[in-house]
């Protein structure tokens, strides 16, 4: 069909008026044939870095500059190609990002020759160079705005304008060449570290999650977390929680695992009795977890070890108690719930009862994790326990899963992986541009120093700045981009007052995790919302409420690292006396918010427990048994005036089945 010249004018434009019928015809056809094409182009580009993923772990690939380089240029011209304008009068941006796209490939060729003629000899770059440089930086940018809206694009401009700033106006007063030549032509701005480890590691794990959730694994642990919870009182609740526990291991992201699991389970959460928002808090507190479980968490670990040198196998064994705890908090807290609002367990006739099939396809599950364990054990690099992983995890699907046959379904293993990879690379790849700068600047020491200089040799004060800090940070970020953010311009600060290097990155880690679920932003919250059908900051609030314990045992692993097994410091009495005290503590906290303990609880109660739970923590004896003594006979007193049955909740509560 012909193209008028009218058709081209609304293509260009966003409003010119009435146009002719057969122009708007020509204009919705093309426009049809565009979204199409596109759709496929980015299908193809998202399986491409699957694949270029799996290549990569699996058979080795050498050439930094060939991993970075690659990775970043699919991950943009996957971001590119893959929007869609919401308001239909921009549909002409669509034409623009092909426009980009390609600029953005003859760039990142230009970026390979370049980068290649610098390993053999010393090189001068262009002034058209410089600017082709900074182009390719902005639009990193944008594509990261696309993905995740205006506080990332915040981020990155703020440390565009700082290094450009004279120190006179408080900035970093560097040239814009020398920027851009250590930033983008360089291994240690855009395509630094975090790039390289994300490209090499972090992708085969997504790729990992994204064949096991496709196949059908996460339906299986369900029915396992259902079956194993039906038993106690809020039964789908605790089901939540222990398979999100289950699912994150293999995710590592809050918002897919709310989505992925919260279909399933929020619904019944709420048809048992507990309010919508509730029901979005504990799934989206539950997944939020995930991405702190071992082994994958959220593939964080492997990039923790190579910030910090410390072993993976080191960091996931500190790593376990902790994780433990979170998910210990979560059962005690949606148990107390339950109580309160006096919902029984499920019916026995009700309960979800595992068959064998379930039992043996759960292997596709259990075999990779540990084949990942024994691969690294041998010594083998993380990347090649991702790789043998995934071929274990390939073949048990096709064997359990006989709908994973389908070519297809393959098709959308390696679609759905590559759009989670893109996301990343973008986003890492911008974090990468800002931790240039401030290597380039030294302002992450100058802001560890301003930090201690206002803390003093108060650890405490500094565990909150630092703790609130992470949670601004941390909002809005993957879990690998607000671990780097965090750890790079917080860490030296919690290391500057003596803690333990693995203690201090764990602590931000933990706290830029949880800002999934702490409001103003709280994704995973937001993703669980409408599910549930709840408002979305009153999900972000019961997220809070209910991941409460999550926010005190940073500060637990902190004044008592044995909880971390870490061998310097580690010691049999101080485990206990740590495990004795945080149970203690988290018992105390959960039932003061929750407000019962076999009968409601008075408002002065609570207020008493709160401050009980939070001193026998301390590392001080005194106060920690001093708090202890109170906590229990707060505990002993209101029990001996036995239950108050007129303060349960007399609603009629009706059972569901598990889909």
């Amino acid at each position: 069909m012909p193209v008028s010249g009218t058709l081209w004018q609304e293509l260009l434009c966003c409003d010119l008026g009435a146009v002719e019928t057969s122009g708007r015809e020509d204009f919705a056809t093309v426009l049809a044939l565009l979204q199409r094409s596109l759709d496929v182009t980015s299908a193809l580009i998202a399986a491409a870095l699957a694949l270029f993923a799996i290549y990569v772990a699996g058979f080795g690939f050498f050439d930094n500059i060939i991993v970075s380089g690659l990775t970043i240029l699919l991950a943009v011209a996957y971001g590119l190609a893959s929007y869609r304008p919401a308001v239909p009068g921009r549909m002409w941006l669509m034409l623009v990002h092909v426009l980009l796209l390609a600029g953005f490939l003859f760039v990142m060729w230009q970026w390979t020759v370049l980068m290649q003629k610098q390993e053999g000899l010393l090189f001068s770059f262009t002034r058209a160079q410089d600017i082709l440089g900074w182009a390719a930086i902005a639009l990193i940018a944008y594509v990261t705005f696309l993905y995740f809206g205006a506080p990332m694009l915040l981020v990155v401009l703020v440390a565009g304008v700082y290094v450009l700033l004279p120190k006179g106006l408080f900035g970093g007063g560097e040239n814009w060449l020398r920027v851009v030549e250590n930033l983008w032509f360089s291994t240690d701005g855009v395509f630094g570290r975090p790039v390289e480890v994300v490209g090499r590691i972090v992708l085969i794990y997504i790729v990992l999650g994204s064949l096991l959730q496709v196949a059908g694994a996460g339906d299986v642990l369900l029915r396992i977390a259902f079956a194993a919870t039906g038993r106690f009182a809020g039964g789908p609740a605790h089901a939540a929680v222990a398979g999100s526990a289950l699912f994150g291991t293999m995710s590592g992201a809050a918002v897919a695992n709310v989505v992925s699991t919260g279909v399933f389970t929020i619904p019944v959460i709420k048809r048992v009795g507990f309010k919508p928002s509730f029901a979005g808090g504990i799934e989206a507190a539950a997944s939020t977890g995930g991405q702190i479980m071992p082994p994958v968490m959220g593939a964080v670990a492997f990039l923790m070890a190579d910030v910090t040198g410390i072993p993976y196998l080191q960091i996931i064994v500190a790593a376990t108690i902790p994780a433990l705890m979170y998910y210990a908090s979560l059962f005690a807290i949606v148990y107390v719930e339950a109580k309160l609002l006096g919902i029984a367990p499920q019916p026995k006739s009700e309960r979800v009862r595992l068959s064998r099939q379930d039992l043996v396809r759960s292997l596709v599950f259990f075999v990779p994790l540990g084949v990942i364990m024994a691969v690294l054990l041998t010594g083998r690099t993380a990347q090649n326990a991702g790789a043998y992983a995934l071929v274990a995890a390939f073949v048990l699907s096709l064997v359990l899963f006989p709908s994973y046959r389908n070519p297809l379904r393959w098709r959308d293993t390696l679609v759905d992986a590559g759009r989670a990879c893109a996301v990343l690379m973008v986003v890492v790849g911008a974090i990468g541009f800002v931790i240039g700068v401030v290597n380039m600047t030294g302002i992450g020491i100058a802001l560890a120093e301003r930090v201690l200089d206002i803390s003093g040799t108060s650890l405490a004060l500094s565990l909150v700045m630092v703790m609130l800090a992470g949670l601004f940070l941390g909002m809005g970020l993957p879990t690998g981009a607000t671990y780097l953010v965090i750890a790079i311009v917080l860490g030296p600060a919690l290391s500057g007052l003596g803690v333990p290097l693995l203690a201090a990155h764990l602590f931000v880690l933990y706290f830029g995790v949880l800002s999934d679920i702490t409001p103003p932003v709280a994704l995973a919250a937001f993703a669980a919302a409408p599910i549930a059908g709840a408002k979305p900051m009153e999900t972000g609030i019961a997220g809070v409420r209910l991941a409460a314990a999550g926010f005190i045992i940073p500060f637990v692993f902190i004044y008592h690292p044995d909880i971390l097994l870490i061998a310097d410091a580690f010691s049999i009495s101080g485990l206990i006396w740590a495990l004795v005290a945080f149970t203690a503590s988290t018992w105390g906290l959960v039932t003061a918010i929750g407000g019962w303990e076999g009968s409601p609880l008075p408002a002065w109660q609570r207020l008493i427990r709160i401050a009980a739970a939070l001193g026998a923590l301390f590392i001080d004896p005194v106060i920690a048994l001093g708090s202890g003594g109170v906590l229990c006979l707060m505990i002993f007193l209101h029990r001996a005036r036995g239950p108050n049955r007129r303060h349960y909740s007399t609603r009629t509560e009706t059972h569901g089945r598990i889909p």
